[in-house]
């Protein structure tokens, strides 16, 4: 364990969902910058903790005195828990988008109809 988290990685993903999430509310902004800015971070984390397990794998065997026993790797215990918060955090921002309405568009038969 101890792969560092990639902080130019981090200011990319925040750039990427800021321009994803571009056309909020203005009056919500400051609010969904710092999930935003969380969202990044947590996806940088994500990434170092994957990495952790592809090198480790899932399972830690860890010393008890005379013994081992097996584990659950601690990365995989903070990645799962991440990645449900990462979700979390993605459904509020997507939720705030605004909403698309769907175009009006003329097919020509009130026209015909004399309407």
């Amino acid at each position: 364990m101890g792969t560092s988290i990639n902080k130019d990685y981090i200011s990319k993903e925040n750039k990427r969902l800021t321009k994803i999430f571009k056309d909020i509310d203005p009056k919500k902004k400051q609010t969904v910058q710092g999930l935003i800015e969380e969202a990044a971070f947590m996806r940088g984390t994500m990434n170092a903790l994957k990495e952790d397990l592809l090198e480790e794998g899932p399972i830690d065997e860890m010393c008890q005195g005379e013994y081992t026993i097996l584990r659950e790797h601690p990365s995989a215990k903070l990645y799962n828990t991440t990645i449900q918060r990462y979700t979390a955090i993605i459904d509020k921002l997507t939720n705030l988008l605004p909403k698309d309405v769907p175009k009006n568009t003329d097919d020509g038969f009130d026209g015909f109809m004399g309407g």
